[in-house]
């Protein structure tokens, strides 16, 4: 069994993301991906990320839900919700200013019927550093803290990107 999963439902516009695992860097492609395509959806309102089954999950991963979050709020003005009983994840989530942007809820959800598995992307290396970019910049517009945070990586990843 593979380490990691990203399961998906949605319905009327509510979209519902559960992350299984490690969700690290290896997935940032498939997850922009399903960004995009979530939020090109005239249909969008909201959505849930369900973190109650992650283990591990990264700060690029956090930029890009970072950008649905803001996606959604555009769209709906209401806060998109996450779901994350671990007290390690929501340590993490809560000190980059998530709870700023999502309603975070730390039971689980009492069921969540016919989710499907999102494939994997396979991503070049360019992708991939595009990708961290963003997420980062992301990161670092929700506080100062995460300004001073990755400021160093994105400046990094910016000088790769010109040189």
């Amino acid at each position: 069994m593979a380490g990691y999963k990203i399961l998906q439902a949605e319905k009327q516009g509510i979209y519902v993301l559960k992350f299984i695992g490690e969700i690290r860097l290896n997935l940032c492609s498939t997850l922009d991906n399903l960004v995009e395509s979530i939020t090109q959806d005239p249909d969008f309102k909201t959505v849930v990320i369900d973190l109650t089954e992650t283990e591990i999950i990264d700060s690029t991963t956090l930029g890009l839900l970072a950008k649905i979050a803001m996606a959604a709020q555009k769209r709906s003005n209401f806060l998109p919700t996450m779901i994350s009983t671990n007290p390690d994840i929501t340590r993490i989530i809560t000190s980059m200013g998530f709870d700023k942007i999502f309603i975070i809820v730390r039971e689980p959800a009492s069921r969540i019927e016919e989710l499907e598995e999102i494939p994997v992307l396979r991503a070049s290396e360019q992708d991939v550093r595009d990708k961290v970019l963003d997420a980062h910049r992301v990161l670092m517009g929700l506080n100062s803290r995460n300004r001073e945070e990755f400021k160093n990586l994105v400046r990094a990843l910016e000088c790769e990107e010109s040189g």
